[in-house]
């Protein structure tokens, strides 16, 4: 016997109309490029998004269709999602940050129709228009006194296009199991490959985003996304927060200047925010270096990559701000883990509470979890017990798009390519990704652990390691270090810095001190150039 209840389909564009219903009159703030403080209210953008709406159709553009964005988080890109989304066609967020040759191959493997571009990257599609004979023509995101004079292809001017339309569309009743929006990985094995999102799986992660141990968004809050809405959907922040009603401050192309985010936390008294370690850094620095302060701000949501405990500790002892890191990827959509501290784990001494914060948390309803030896054996979460992370869900990748194979194991189980410990609490620990562990006389050494380590070193900027190869013992790690100041410290004095904090024998067999370290385009450590450059490293005994 079924149940008696409303069969209602879960859309983005419920979430818009509920949020222009309820909460109208709410707050959006942008930086733009080419306005400084743009500010309008929900109803106002939503009014809008229903001005691109009908752009879109007088374009000829149809359900089904991939509509690209190429773009800062800002109220227009705001428009982009629910205005591309709710019309039935699919919103492709494009990471701009990838290598040209990773951009063709994922516009024209998407089949992108149309792309819309802000005007920083309009010289980089001109570059590339010819090899993407299946877009359309580009709308650059500007109004036309700062359309700049470009040769793009039948290229128009975003606010000429819009103005042009009426605010009144009547959005098609949508399967809450159509494809929404689309996302490619980074790409660092073989070329980008497409995470294809539903209506249903996005609504149901955005419910679970704004859950009390997880985001934790209130009406009440005013949330500064600082993760990229190219980077999976912004963490779901574009979605969580209208749903909820809270005020949204989107820093646009300023998203990595410690000014702009000071000034934007004290004017529009933000009190939460979410992004990379790196913006962390840059903030934190901004603040020491001019002697300001972020009043308002009270959490930190801290994603992408394992954040060091010195920055949460800098944070919380001079700011009064909490950091949560959280775990995630593309694949699922992206939300996996998020740690937030029990009271009991609260009470707990310093030494023992540091180690539980730079886990990446407890999983959230929705994602079920398990780790697995080489031979697929379930391990216990004991905190020891190392393994391949699994995961399955309703917002977790069933295939590539366009791929013709499932992405899962027999049983329905995605691998994330994340080698983990979970403990009795059910907190997760990645240790490092599969293809970066390093395996030293038979035994596993965590790349990460080793790169927290060394990062919390007074006289370390950023640290990575590798698994280079050892005529004795199969691997071993090397210690890359770009210091605070040339000279600053040793290598004697850095390597003696792990003594007592990591087994002796993971201490790394050497270290290099660097001016850079290569990144992925998702501001990630690229390990695999590392690696590359440093192969044929000759190793002192």
């Amino acid at each position: 016997m079924n149940g008696l209840m409303m069969d209602m389909p879960l859309t983005i564009t419920s979430i818009m109309n509920f949020a222009n219903k309820v909460h109208g009159d709410q707050e959006v703030v942008s930086v733009t490029a080419d306005n400084p403080l743009h500010r309008c209210t929900y109803r106002q953008l939503f009014s809008r998004a229903r001005q691109l709406a009908n752009a879109l159709k007088s374009l000829g553009a149809e359900q089904g269709d991939c509509i690209a964005t190429l773009a800062w988080n800002d109220h227009r890109h705001i428009e982009l999602y629910y205005g591309i989304s709710s019309s039935g066609m699919i919103c492709h967020t494009i990471n701009p940050r990838l290598f040209e040759e990773q951009l063709e191959y994922i516009i024209n493997h998407a089949e992108d129709q149309w792309v819309f571009v802000d005007l920083m990257f309009v010289p980089l599609l001109e570059k590339l228009q010819d090899k993407l004979p299946g877009v359309k023509g580009f709308v650059v995101l500007t109004g036309e006194s700062h359309m700049p004079n470009t040769n793009l292809r039948n290229a128009h001017c975003y606010e000429t296009l819009i103005a042009a339309e009426s605010d009144q569309f009547e959005f098609p009743e949508l399967d809450e199991n159509q494809a929404s929006a689309l996302c490619y990985t980074s790409g660092t094995t073989g070329n980008p490959k497409g995470v294809l999102y539903s209506h249903r799986s996005t609504v149901l992660h955005c419910y679970a985003a704004a859950l009390p141990d997880v985001f934790n968004i209130s009406v009440n809050d005013t949330m500064m996304p600082i993760v990229p809405m190219f980077h999976v959907n912004g963490w779901g922040n574009a979605y969580s927060c209208f749903m909820i009603g809270a005020k949204m401050v989107l820093p646009g192309p300023k998203m990595g200047d410690g000014e702009t985010l000071c000034n934007l936390i004290n004017r529009e008294k933000v009190n939460k925010s979410a992004g990379v370690p790196t913006i962390w850094m840059a903030l934190l620095q901004y603040l020491e270096t001019s002697g300001e302060s972020v009043p308002s701000l009270e959490s930190l949501v801290v994603g992408g990559a394992a954040c060091p405990v010195s920055i949460m500790k800098a944070f919380e002892e001079k700011h009064n701000v909490w950091m949560h890191n959280a775990w995630g990827m593309t694949e699922m959509s992206p939300l996996g883990t998020f740690n937030s501290l029990s009271t009991a784990q609260k009470q707990l001494p310093e030494e023992e509470l540091d180690i539980i914060r730079q886990k990446a948390g407890r999983p959230i309803f929705g994602v079920d979890m398990k780790i697995v030896d080489a031979n697929d054996k379930e391990l216990p979460w004991d905190g020891e017990s190392s393994g391949a992370v699994k995961v399955r869900g309703p917002w977790i990748t069933n295939r590539y798009f366009k791929a013709e194979e499932s992405n899962l194991d027999a049983d329905g189980w995605f691998e994330t390519g994340d080698v983990a410990t979970i403990d009795s609490s059910s907190f997760m620990n990645i240790t490092d990704r599969t293809k970066d562990v390093i395996k030293s006389g038979g035994e596993w050494i965590s790349s990460i652990e080793l790169e927290n380590c060394a990062v919390d070193h007074p006289q370390v900027t950023e640290a990575a390691v590798v698994g280079i190869s050892h005529p004795r013992w199969t691997e071993r790690p090397l210690l890359l270090v770009i210091p605070q100041e040339p000279g600053s410290i040793s290598a004697a004095e850095m390597l003696a810095w792990f003594d007592g904090k990591v087994a002796s024998w993971w201490i790394p067999s050497d270290v290099v001190f660097v001016e850079s370290l290569p990144h992925t385009a998702t501001g990630k450590l690229s390990k695999k150039d590392i690696r590359e450059e440093f192969k044929h490293h000759q190793w002192t005994e």
